[in-house]
Formats: structure tokens, C-alpha cells, sequence
């Protein structure tokens, strides 16, 4: 099978010729139809997550296909079905599934370093998220894939592997926006697109798009916010509150990660208000907020991870939303590639030319 490998943080992909492994008992086959790259796949190979290196690596952890094999004892999927791949299991059995957060799954950790493949060496890989979707196939625990039924592209269908769920939650479950509400969101990507979706599908009253690219502030209008900001004519959290007659917002999204950015969001919320730190900052970057504000103001700063999904209830959920055009997947597929453009397709989205490329073609 042809896959695009991370060997060294901050390296390339390479695109070569790789030996699956045969599936264990557990074990899902999936031949991949559709992966969206997502800036996560970019910060993975930057690395801003080392301890999930353990290189060579399939990347990818967003993407969509069909069954094509499964192991003795899988029991949730079968051959033919479509599924989509996703970047956090949900075992069903653990203490933090059993409490309806499958999004935090203690399996997690247990698929990140499992050989997958061989190289023509015989050096074994292992796959992104326990997944790796950059590839013809991928092999992952039956945990990581969620059956589907849609008529839906697999182009559209892969953005659900990870960042639109996670935008999408961000506001729906995380927040939990409430309708007649304002929110800004501080960043306009692929995820930063999909919280604002979400923040409409909730019914916000006003939600505040803030990104320094002219196209990704278009698109933000087209699916659902209300204003836009440039942040290159000023700070940030001193045009939204310019914007809403010198009070903050009651939600602020941070989609771009670290502690700047963090701060920038803070000075968004009015009192009472929430921030919710989706985007990742460096690993080892610590935050400083103004402690009497927050306590006196009764504010509220919350990590987001995976939109605080539950995506063996949610991935219907929102195919049924983008199907009855709730929730709009043509504005975030900025260009379908082939494996072979990996790379030029990480550069396209590290200048923010696009929202989202998906290869389509192995």
C-alpha cells in the first residue's frame, strides 16, 4: 500500500510502497477513500507532540472509507460498510466512555505506538492517532472507526475524522452556546470555520469571525457569522469589544493555540462569559490569566478536546445536519489532491491559502 511517512520531526512526508501488517482480532481494515489534512498533521510533524512520535510514522488522523476486512472478534462494523476514521477511540468500555466522555477514552494512549506496516526494510511503522489515514489502507481497533450511513462524498464525510466535529462540539457540547447568545472565534481554519457553524446551529445571536485573510473572513460570512474582524488593524479584543459597544462577548473560541492567543480571548468575554481553548499552543507553554478577573467576574477558561464529541452518537448526528444543509462542508473543502502533493498541500495550509485540502487520489 502506498503511504506518506513521518521519519524525523520536521521533515517531509515521505510517499512509499508499505506492508500491512495482518489485522488482529480487533483490528478494522479500511480502505481509504478520503483525508482531510488538518493542522494538527502539520504541528505533528513540527513537533509540537513528541511524546506521540515514536517515528517512522503514517500520518494522517482525519479520514473516511470502507471495510474491507475486520478481525475475529470485531463486532461493531463488517465488511462494506463506510465508516469514518477517528483520531480519539471510543472503547465503550472504559471508565471515561462508561461516563459518557469517550472523548477522553483511556484507550487512547494504548493505539499510538502499535506497528502497522513494514518499510522495504523491514523497519516497522506505526500510524498517526493509531489510525494514519495519509495511506490506500489503513489498520486501526475497531474503537477508532464509526459506522455511517450517507450518501455524502468521502471528501466531506473525512473532515468529520477531526476537525469539523471538533469545531462543531466546541461549541455544541464544550460551550454548550446558547441560543440568542454572542461568541467570537479567534481563527478562521477548517476548526475555526466549523465552531462558528456550530455556534449558528446553537442559534447565536452574533458570532464575530476574526482571521488576518480576507478569503477565510468571505467564507466565515457564508456560513454563519454574522461580523468579521481583521486583526491586522488592531487588537483583536479591542475591535470585538468596539463591535459590541464596549462589552466583551459571552463565548470566545481561541482556534489558534498558545498563550498569546489565549490571552487575546480572555480580553474578549464580558462577565460571566467562557473561553474555550480549542487551537494547541507549544507543549511546555504555560498560561497567565488575571486571577481577580476570573474569580471576581465569575469567568471561565476550558480546554476543548475533540469538541467534546461522542462520535458513535455524533457522526450521524452531523451527517444529518450537512445533508439538510445545517451545516455547510462545501466552503471547507478548498481542493481535493493526490498523495503525492502531501507536502505541497502541508505548505498551502501553513501560508493559509486554503481551508482544507483532502487527498483524494492514492
Amino acid at each position: 500500500m502506498r503511504s506518506a511517512v513521518l521519519h524525523t520531526l520536521g521533515s517531509d512526508l515521505s510517499v512509499e510502497s508499505l506492508e500491512p501488517l495482518p489485522p488482529a482480532p480487533r483490528d478494522v481494515v479500511v480502505q481509504v477513500q478520503a483525508s482531510g489534512i488538518c493542522h494538527t498533521d502539520l504541528s505533528m510533524r513540527n513537533g509540537l507532540f513528541p511524546m506521540m512520535f515514536s517515528g517512522p510514522m503514517i500520518g494522517g488522523h482525519e479520514g473516511a472509507g470502507v471495510v474491507v476486512d475486520v478481525g475475529a472478534q470485531v463486532s461493531r462494523v463488517a465488511l462494506g460498510d463506510r465508516v469514518i476514521a477517528s483520531f480519539r477511540p471510543a472503547c465503550g468500555t472504559c471508565p471515561s466512555c462508561v461516563a459518557g466522555r469517550s472523548h477522553l477514552c483511556d484507550a487512547h494512549g494504548t493505539f499510538l505506538h502499535r506497528p502497522r506496516a513494514l518499510r522495504h526494510n523491514g523497519e516497522q511503522t506505526v500510524a498517526m492517532s493509531g489510525i494514519g489515514t495519509f495511506s490506500e489502507f489503513l489498520t486501526c481497533d475497531e474503537a477508532s472507526v464509526v459506522r455511517i450511513e450517507s450518501d455524502l462524498p468521502a471528501s466531506h464525510l473525512a473532515l468529520l475524522g477531526c476537525g469539523m466535529t471538533t469545531g462543531v462540539g466546541a461549541a455544541l457540547f464544550t460551550a454548550r452556546v446558547q441560543a440568542g447568545s454572542t461568541v467570537a472565534v479567534l481563527g478562521c481554519g477548517g476548526v475555526g470555520q466549523s465552531v462558528i457553524q456550530g455556534a449558528a446551529v446553537a442559534g447565536a445571536a452574533r458570532i464575530i469571525a476574526i482571521d488576518p485573510i480576507e478569503s477565510k473572513r468571505e467564507i466565515a460570512l457564508r456560513v454563519g457569522a454574522t461580523d468579521v474582524i481583521d486583526p491586522t488593524t488592531g487588537p483583536a479584543h479591542e475591535l470585538v469589544r468596539e463591535l459590541m459597544r464596549g462589552r466583551g462577548v459571552q463565548y470566545a473560541f481561541d482556534v489558534v493555540g498558545g498563550p498569546e492567543a489565549v490571552a487575546s480571548t480572555y480580553a474578549m468575554i464580558d462577565k460571566g462569559g467562557m473561553v474555550v481553548l480549542v487551537g494547541y499552543g507549544p507543549i511546555d507553554a504555560e498560561l497567565r490569566l488575571p486571577a481577580f478577573d476570573l474569580q471576581s467576574q465569575e469567568k471561565t477558561v476550558k480546554g476543548c478536546v475533540a469538541g467534546s464529541a461522542q462520535v458513535r452518537r455524533d457522526f450521524q448526528k452531523f451527517i444529518d445536519l450537512i445533508e439538510t444543509g445545517r451545516l455547510k462542508t462545501d466552503d471547507l473543502v478548498s481542493q481535493e489532491v493526490a498523495l503525492d502533493d502531501i507536502n505541497i498541500a502541508m505548505k498551502a495550509m501553513l501560508s493559509g491559502d486554503v481551508v482544507r485540502s483532502v487527498i483524494t487520489a492514492f
